[in-house]
């Protein structure tokens, strides 16, 4: 085997043991879910630098080991109401478009498979503006988990916004 084939069959299985993986966490009493291929790290709360004309949800930035991350509070990008912070508040960082965020949520629960059969497409509504963070909706058991679309928590204007302003 040379090293083409042994990379590729790595990629392989990395890709197999994430398949249908989520890393659940509460928004509220809302369970929701993202795909764990897009996690690289949870970490506690910390000092955020407020970086002034970001929308309201962009909260600032955090210095993880070295590494300048902002980071969204996940609550305000539904715009629900905002809740300080506790000791169980948590920051996932995930990798939107090569750029490491770090979203803001309530808790995080667990990893859990949710085989693809039991993930659906969500109702299609115009009441909830966030409807269209969620891609998918996992069926677990008698609960739902609401699995987001991590490349659209931030649009191109955010991106943009975030790019110039570090």
């Amino acid at each position: 085997m040379n090293m083409t084939e042994i990379i590729g069959n790595y990629e392989d299985i990395v890709e197999d043991t994430q398949k249908d993986r989520y890393l659940t966490f509460l928004i509220g009493s809302e369970s929701y879910g993202i795909e764990v291929r897009y996690v690289t790290e949870i970490t506690g709360m910390q000092a955020i630098t407020d970086i002034p004309e970001l929308p309201d949800y962009i909260r600032g930035i955090i210095n993880l080991r070295g590494q300048i991350i902002p980071v969204m509070d996940v609550r305000l990008r539904f715009k629900k109401e905002f809740r300080e912070y506790t000791d169980r508040t948590c920051i996932i960082i995930v990798d939107i478009s090569n750029m490491p965020i770090g979203l803001i949520v309530d808790a995080v629960s667990e990893v859990i498979t949710i085989p693809e059969e039991d993930v659906v497409d969500p109702p299609q509504t115009n009441t909830n503006i966030y409807n269209r963070y969620i891609r998918k909706i996992g069926k677990v058991g008698n609960e739902v988990k609401l699995l987001l679309d991590c490349g659209k928590l931030l649009g191109s204007d955010d991106l943009d916004s975030l790019n110039s302003a570090l």
